[in-house]
């Protein structure tokens, strides 16, 4: 795999928080940059999506509690 190719295979890597399967050193650096970025942005949904549920399920704390049990969740 040249140089110019690395950086890519390696950016899906981190994407992937694991290596990259074998085969996937034969695509292109512009294939791998689009398998990285729709990796990063679905993480990226996911999290907003998931600390969105957590401050509404905070809602059936009672208000008084609130602060506390964010705390002990959100350290």
């Amino acid at each position: 795999m040249s140089t110019e190719a690395r950086a890519p295979y390696e950016r899906l890597g981190s994407a992937l928080r694991d290596a990259p399967p074998p085969a996937f050193e034969r695509l292109a650096p512009q294939q791998l940059a689009v398998l990285a970025d729709a990796l990063e942005r679905q993480r990226e949904s996911r999290a907003a999506g998931l600390n969105e549920a957590a401050e509404e399920a905070l809602k059936l704390v009672p208000a008084l509690a609130r602060g506390p049990v964010r705390r002990i969740l959100f350290r």
